[in-house]
């Protein structure tokens, strides 16, 4: 039987797919998933994250500045304090949706020795 030879994908299938994985990276590194989680709630100081995560104000805002580049969160400055917000509403529900499909396949990602393989190391945050 010949082999089928896949069909090229399209340029903006490639840009998609390219956004796509950025915004997966973005979200990859558990302390921005944390401030992300966090953020569902409404908005917060860096302050108030550095409170409630247990990190360095230093850490909180590299996060929060990747985060801002992958267009997940916005800043609303106000006075001297800088207010975080999610950037869109359909962030919180793929966050659950993630949730829920950890929920069913758990161990199986956390398993995955491919997945460990491509992981940063601890404490790099990109």
């Amino acid at each position: 039987m010949p082999m089928r030879t896949p069909a090229p994908r399209a340029a903006s299938s490639d840009r998609q797919l390219m956004a796509a994985a950025c915004l997966f990276r973005g979200l990859s590194e558990p302390n921005r998933l944390a401030i992300v989680q966090h953020l569902t709630r409404g908005e917060h100081r860096v302050v108030d994250l550095v409170d409630h995560l247990g990190l360095a104000q230093s850490t909180v805002s590299e996060h929060l500045a990747c985060l801002r580049d992958c267009g997940l969160v916005t800043v609303r400055p106000e006075g001297r304090a800088s207010w975080y917000c999610l950037s869109r509403p359909e962030l919180f529900d793929l966050l659950t949706a993630a949730e829920s499909f950890l929920a069913a396949t758990g161990e199986q990602v956390v398993l995955c020795v491919t997945a460990e393989a491509v992981t940063p190391k601890r404490g790099s945050l990109r």
